[in-house]
């Protein structure tokens, strides 16, 4: 039932974006990319989308941190792919810090890209999608939306807004066609988390597998990373019609974190 229909992924040039961007064209969907990185290389991977899927597949350099460019990129799949009928927000940053050295600058910026620009994007598509009477908004949060760990204030005020305004979207747009659910993944294996377990690595002078068992997946009891196309196809699921009654809802896939 995605075939054909327009999906909208923010920070989708690499990591968990990408993978959600990939099965969203594997069902037939076609697909806006936005984010950062090597210009050739972005366009790499959209024509490899086209290619591999025969779909069609745009990009958008949007920054999130910019309202007026955020509303250029849904204009933009408007005129190029007909629509918003899926938006997933999915760009996000990270800085670890005490709250007491807690750059004001990095504070400004998570706050902006990881939660204001979902604010954005979904003021914007939701009349494209009650027009449309129909349309899915899916929410990357966090484990971290859902519990707290030390030295990421910012992140996890953000993805706690973000769970906040998944339901109060979910409950405005309700008899609308329209659904609006957060996912919540505990560690998953990306490029962003390699360099942060480099870094512990190197903080706590332990071996890398060690830093992996003892310090990143401490608190995920399977010990074992979330792969980026389980995320991938449960943001699917969500878009399809099995999940048309699943609303406001945050769901964990976290190998039992928020268990604890």
């Amino acid at each position: 039932m995605l075939n054909e229909k327009s999906v909208v992924v923010t920070g989708s040039t690499s990591g968990i974006g990408l993978g959600i961007a990939r099965s969203f064209a594997s069902e037939g969907a076609n697909i806006m990319l936005n984010g950062l990185g090597d210009a050739a290389e972005i366009e790499k991977l959209r024509a490899g989308l086209e290619s591999d899927y025969k779909v069609k597949a745009v990009y958008s350099p949007a920054d999130m941190t910019r309202p007026s460019e955020i509303a250029d990129m849904i204009a933009q799949a408007q005129g190029e792919l007909g629509g918003v009928d899926v938006l997933v927000n999915n760009a996000g940053i990270q800085h670890v810090a005490p709250v007491d050295e807690f750059p004001p600058e990095k504070w400004d910026q998570i706050i902006a890209i990881n939660l204001t620009a979902a604010f954005h994007t979904t003021r914007i598509a939701v009349p494209l999608m009650k027009a449309a009477g129909w349309g899915r908004i899916i929410n990357i949060a966090s484990a971290h939306g859902l519990v707290a760990s030390p030295f990421k204030s910012a992140y996890i005020a953000a993805k706690h807004g973000i769970v906040g305004l998944t339901k109060t979207v979910a409950l405005e747009i309700a008899e609308q066609g329209i659904t609006c659910n957060a996912i919540c993944p505990g560690w998953v294996k990306t490029p962003l988390v390699d360099k942060q377990i480099d870094a512990q690595a190197a903080v706590h002078k332990m071996p890398r597998d060690d830093v992996i068992r003892k310090v990143v997946l401490a608190k995920q009891p399977t010990k074992s990373f979330v792969k980026i196309e389980e995320v991938a196809a449960l943001a699917v699921f969500l878009a399809g019609d099995a999940a048309a009654s699943i609303n406001g809802a945050s769901m964990p896939i976290d190998g039992g974190w928020v268990a604890h």
